[in-house]
C-alpha cells in the first residue's frame, strides 16, 4: 500500500460564486463544502497526510468555526498563493519524504465516491500520474465578441476534475518549473506534469463530480449528495442518525 498525502485546495478568491463567504465555506446539505471534501480523505488507511491551503485571511474563521473539526481529522492549514499552482507549491514543502503519493482535490467538489478514489489512487500507483475526468456531452462553441466562430468536435474531449493523483517525486519535479511558467496558466496539476513529458492516465467519471463555482451549483450538489445511497452504520443507532445526512 502506498502513503498517500492529500492537498486540498480553498485558497482561491471564488470570484464568480458572489456573496460574503467563499464557497469553500458554504453550507452543502448541512455541512462546509472543505468538510465534506476532507471527510472522503480521513478515514483511509492509505492517507497519512492532509493539508488544506486557505488565505491567510480566511484563518481566523476557519479556525474559530471549524477548528475542532479540522483537530479531529489532523489537518494541517498552509497559506495559500495568489494562484492555485502557487498555493500547491507551499503545501508541497510541507509534505514529507516517506509520502509516495500525492493527490491534490479542490475543496469544492464535495461529491466524490470511494469507488473513483480508490480507482484513481491505484492507477497513479500503476502510472506515476492519473486523474478523474468526464466526458464532454455537450456541444461546444468557440466564441468571440459573442459570435460562435466555430462549432469544436468533442470526440475524445473530456473535462478535468480531482483529485489528480501523481507520484511524488514527480509532482514536485513538475512544480520545480513553476517559475518558468505563467502560475495563472497553470489551472490543474496535470499541466505541469503533462510539460515534464510524463503521460497523465484518466479515470473516467460523470458530472456527479461537481465542482461549485456559482451559487446555483449548491443546489445540484445537495440533490446529488441526497440521491446518493447512504453508508449503513455498525453497531446501534440513535434517533437522529438521519439528521447528519
Amino acid at each position: 500500500m502506498k502513503n498517500v498525502a492529500v492537498i486540498i485546495c480553498a485558497a482561491g478568491a471564488s470570484a464568480r460564486f458572489g456573496g460574503d463567504r467563499k464557497k469553500p465555506f458554504i453550507e452543502v446539505a448541512g455541512r462546509a463544502a472543505f468538510i465534506r471534501s476532507i471527510e472522503f480523505f480521513t478515514d483511509r488507511s492509505d492517507v497519512k497526510q492532509i493539508i488544506m491551503t486557505i488565505t491567510p485571511e480566511d484563518e481566523e474563521l476557519v479556525k474559530v468555526k471549524w477548528g475542532a473539526n479540522l483537530s479531529f481529522h489532523n489537518v494541517k492549514l498552509c497559506h495559500g498563493g495568489a494562484e492555485r499552482s502557487q498555493s500547491i507549491a507551499r503545501a508541497l514543502k510541507l509534505v514529507p519524504d516517506n509520502i509516495d503519493l500525492i493527490a491534490v482535490h479542490d475543496a469544492v467538489r464535495c461529491c466524490l465516491t470511494k469507488e473513483w478514489i480508490d480507482a484513481v489512487i491505484e492507477k497513479a500507483a500503476q502510472t506515476g500520474a492519473a486523474m478523474l475526468a468526464c466526458p464532454v456531452v455537450s456541444t461546444i462553441k468557440k466564441v468571440v465578441e459573442g459570435q460562435i466562430v466555430e462549432t469544436v468536435d468533442r470526440t475524445g474531449l473530456y473535462e478535468a476534475q480531482t483529485p489528480q493523483v501523481f507520484e511524488a517525486g514527480l509532482l514536485r519535479k513538475a512544480y520545480a518549473n513553476l517559475d518558468k511558467k505563467d502560475p495563472a496558466a497553470a489551472s490543474d496539476d496535470s499541466i505541469l506534469v503533462e510539460s515534464i513529458g510524463h503521460k497523465v492516465w484518466i479515470v473516467e467519471t460523470d458530472h456527479s463530480n461537481i465542482k461549485i463555482t456559482r451559487k446555483s451549483d449548491v443546489a445540484i450538489a445537495e440533490a446529488v449528495i441526497k440521491a446518493r445511497p447512504k453508508p449503513i452504520p455498525e453497531g446501534p443507532v440513535g434517533p437522529y442518525i438521519e439528521a447528519q445526512w
